[in-house]
């Protein structure tokens, strides 16, 4: 299942995923890892859901892997 993630709904631990961390926002360089933990709470975000990743960076979701 691939999506953006903007839904949270999309969006769960474990899961492996595109996000760009706030210090690539301006270049849209995309870094890959498994979601660990969401830190969006709203419904959906139209530049991705919040995440950190099992490796402890955090950045919005961009694209969803697996």
């Amino acid at each position: 299942m691939a999506g953006n993630g903007t839904l949270r709904a999309d969006v769960k631990p474990g899961l492996e995923v595109d996000i760009v961390l706030k210090q690539d926002q301006r270049t849209g360089k995309t870094t890959r890892g498994i979601v660990k933990d969401l830190l969006t709470n709203s419904p959906q975000h139209p530049h991705g859901i919040k995440v950190r990743l099992q490796d402890g960076q955090v950045g919005r979701v961009k694209n969803i892997i697996s």
